[in-house]
């Protein structure tokens, strides 16, 4: 398993934290929010999941990362 944190654009509320979680859980990847640090630690299979394909999945629900 990989692991990543990211700084996360754009996140204010549990439900943005919920929103990530969920869009990572589709790809099968697990999310962690820090609202206070405004990042996500991601743990992931990167033989299955490419970093791309996170990326893009967040900035489509409208994060910048």
């Amino acid at each position: 398993m990989d692991n990543v944190v990211l700084k996360v654009g754009g996140m204010s509320c549990g439900l943005c934290a919920m929103s990530i979680e969920r869009a990572l859980l589709e790809l099968g990847a697990k999310g962690e929010v820090d609202l206070s640090e405004k990042t996500v630690a991601i743990t992931y299979d990167g033989s299955a999941i490419a970093m791309d394909q996170i990326k893009k999945a967040l900035e489509d629900i409208g994060y910048e990362l």
